[in-house]
């Protein structure tokens, strides 16, 4: 499930901005997926905007809900041990399976080092199960925890979760997205794509969420608000 329809480069992956790699997928997008297809994930986008999804998602200065999931190896993560020693940032992802998710932790992955430097920690949060968090940490050379959110539990609270519209269910199946099997439950729901800073004391420093999968805040602005104060 890993997504191939890009030829990589190394020199061009270690040194574009994510908004010119997204730029890139979209276009390789519009070459390849039928124009009726393109459409249908327009719509569910544009469903999305229409309900102010956003407008319910946990805000910056609130305090983020504390959280033990299991990593990709099935190993227990408490945010109470992490947020002991340094910042939490926190990549809800819908999964494994969409291009998007996948450039924007390759994105943050290279710059992890100069996350940690900063004084944060790194975690990826997705609906898919422990085995699937595996093979993405696997195929993607990650260097951080991939958490498996079992039901978006955790998603639900942060005000991230709908459920994917029967026409998209549709689409993503015929293109052997299935969900029921990739998160291990039959609610087709996923988290709308959201990035958290939650500072030691569990408040909230940074939120940016979108409802378009294809808009993610670049690794570089998330570094810019961790340097601006400890």
């Amino acid at each position: 499930m890993k997504w191939r329809s890009l030829e990589e480069s190394t020199f061009a992956a270690e040194t574009r901005s994510l908004s010119e790699i997204f730029v890139e997928r979209k276009q390789l997008i519009a070459q390849y997926v039928p124009a009726e297809i393109q459409a249908l994930h327009a719509r569910a986008i544009a469903d999305l905007q229409a309900q102010r999804i956003v407008d319910q998602i946990l805000p910056v200065g609130a305090q983020a809900p504390s959280f033990e999931l299991l990593d990709h190896n099935g190993h227990p993560v408490s945010s109470t041990e992490l947020l002991h020693e340094h910042r939490l940032v926190i990549c809800f992802i819908r999964g494994r399976w969409c291009p998007f998710c996948v450039g924007q932790l390759e994105a943050m992955n290279r710059i992890l080092p100069e996350l940690e430097h900063a004084g944060a920690s790194l975690v990826a949060i997705s609906p898919q199960t422990v085995q699937q968090s595996f093979f993405m940490l696997d195929q993607h050379k990650l260097r951080f925890p991939l958490l498996s959110d079992p039901g978006n539990q955790l998603a639900r609270q942060f005000g991230l979760v709908y459920r994917v519209p029967d026409y998209q269910q549709v689409v993503y199946s015929r293109a052997f997205i299935n969900l029921p099997v990739v998160n291990g439950d039959e609610s087709w729901e996923l988290p709308i794509p959201a990035t958290y800073i939650i500072d030691r004391d569990s408040a909230v420093r940074y939120a940016s969420a979108d409802p378009d999968y294809t808009a993610r805040p670049e690794p570089a602005d998330i570094l810019q608000v961790l340097r601006g104060g400890r």
